[in-house]
């Protein structure tokens, strides 16, 4: 190891560190200061959440190791401005989740006690199977993302430090697991927040540098012109119509399904936080997915790309090339951030699911004796779980051969396709039943993972099947049956 790689790596072990301590620490301090209950605690952090770290939490847990990686890297070697077209669809991702979602999830989980997107299905359909269904559904396709998240974070490390990347991968692993494990999700939230100011640092560094070491944007042309002669095709050249529909649906309008950002409108303090986050998220958005695509792609006129096996590999590469070693650590800690908030989330995700929606719900129920262990190893038994998650994850990232790039999306169109109707359509739509949710889930899903192996029409992404197939049989089924809810629905998700 090189004396600049030891630099390196000592920076980002120190960022892993500050991260873990600063989570478990505040987290425990909030704690204290909660009367709610300690699941209320740890599942949505007292529902303290202010503007700043609503938006910074939701912006840090959309945006991932594709964002700063995968999508910058791909720009540059290959696809060039059309990448950064397509990447300024994610733009109003958290004005849209938020402005959408954000009141009347926040009102129905009050009126509830609902602190997750099940507990909100419960409430709003009264439905078990749905319950258990769509629990299970997010468990195994947030393990398919984590092992997208984790393979980035332990690729960022071992392409700049050159630790093997199996030790990578275990100590990004250890550093996300411990402050999610004993934090909960203020400690998740507050390192999100700390972690999308980060990453906005990280932006600012790439763009500074590639102008600075291609010369300009005069020089940054005639470079592009050389390294990558199309650069200014437009994005119809690049990409097939059906392509970048799918793409805007799986990355924009899709987005609402996702349960790691809908779960954000169960945790803010008020309205005028949540306008507040609306705003901030929005201009913090763009300047960071719009900045690091730009950066990428005139990053293509000063790399070489036959350096580098991947896409996957592009950035971290220029990064060494173009910034003085303790910058480049700092460069570093921006992608870090974005997997880590990422990860983080989708933990705690994993441990509400099966902890409180099928475990609580359906073992415990009202046994006082269960009930009372329960909530006794509360902590102990999340804990657990995220420990016990993140080892399934981590066993199956050094197997995972797929790029991260199109093994996150494949989870995120699966996420999406599991909860996008009972969602979106349960908060808006008073006809929809639990008949209607539970076969439009489960329809989406198998449509989705059908299209996605053996139907390849126009660059379709299988989404777009998907969430088609199951908006279908989410407003037919709930048009054949014509009910309104009963009065207790009614009074609380309307």
């Amino acid at each position: 190891m090189t004396n600049n790689q030891i630099i390196i790596l000592s920076i980002t072990l120190a960022y892993l560190l500050f991260n873990a301590a600063a989570g478990i620490v505040y987290g425990r301090i909030t704690e204290k200061k909660s009367v709610l209950s300690k699941e209320k605690k740890y599942f949505i952090g007292s529902r303290r959440l202010g503007g700043f770290v609503l938006a910074m939490t939701t912006i840090a847990t959309y945006t991932s190791v594709s964002s700063f990686v995968s999508g910058p890297g791909a720009a540059g070697m290959t696809f060039g401005y059309a990448q950064v077209w397509i990447a300024a669809v994610q733009v109003p991702v958290v004005f849209l989740i938020l402005g959408v979602l954000g009141n009347k999830m926040a009102i129905v989980g009050r009126r509830t006690g609902a602190v997750s997107v099940a507990g909100y299905l419960k409430a709003r359909y009264k439905s078990d199977f749905l319950v258990i269904a769509t629990s299970l559904l997010m468990v195994a396709f947030i393990i398919a993302q984590m092992i997208s998240q984790f393979k980035g974070g332990a690729t960022l490390i071992e392409s700049i430090t050159g630790i093997p990347f199996k030790w990578a991968l275990i100590i990004f692993a250890l550093t996300v697991v411990i402050y999610t494990s004993f934090g909960g999700f203020t400690a998740v939230a507050l390192t999100d927040a700390i972690q999308g100011i980060v990453m906005m640092v990280g932006t600012f560094l790439l763009v500074f540098f590639v102008l600075k070491a291609g010369g300009g944007l005069s020089g940054i042309d005639a470079g592009l012109q050389k390294n990558l002669p199309d650069v200014y095709d437009n994005m119809w050249a690049k990409y097939k119509p059906g392509t970048l529909i799918s793409f805007w649906i799986l990355v924009g309008f899709g987005t609402l399904g996702l349960p790691q950002t809908a779960v954000r409108a169960l945790g803010f303090n008020s309205t005028k936080s949540l306008k507040k986050a609306m705003v901030i998220g929005t201009i913090t958005c763009s300047f960071i997915l719009v900045g690091m695509h730009l950066a990428g792609c005139w990053a293509g006129a000063i790399a070489d790309k036959g350096m580098v096996p991947t896409s996957d590999y592009f950035i971290p590469y220029v990064v060494q090339k173009i910034m003085p070693v303790g910058l480049a650590g700092i460069f570093l800690a921006a992608p870090m951030a974005a997997v880590m908030s990422t990860v983080d989330s989708l933990l705690l995700l994993a441990a509400v699911a099966i902890l409180k929606d099928l475990y609580k719900s359906y073992i415990v129920k009202d046994d006082a004796e269960k009930l009372e262990k329960y909530n006794r190893y509360f902590k102990l038994s999340s804990a657990l779980i995220v420990f016990v998650t993140g080892a399934v994850v981590v066993f199956f990232t050094l197997h995972a051969s797929k790029i991260i790039f199109f093994l996150n999306l494949f989870a995120f169109g699966g996420l999406e396709c599991s909860f996008f109707w009972p969602l979106v359509g349960g908060l808006f739509w008073k006809k929809g039943t639990k008949e209607a949710a539970l076969g439009s889930s489960l329809g989406a899903v198998a449509v989705y993972i059908f299209c996605h192996y053996f139907v390849h029409v126009a660059g379709i992404n299988a989404v777009v099947w998907g969430l088609l197939a199951g908006g279908i049989i989410y407003f037919a089924a709930g048009l054949i049956q014509n009910k309104d809810p009963d009065a207790e629905i009614l009074e609380n998700c309307f």
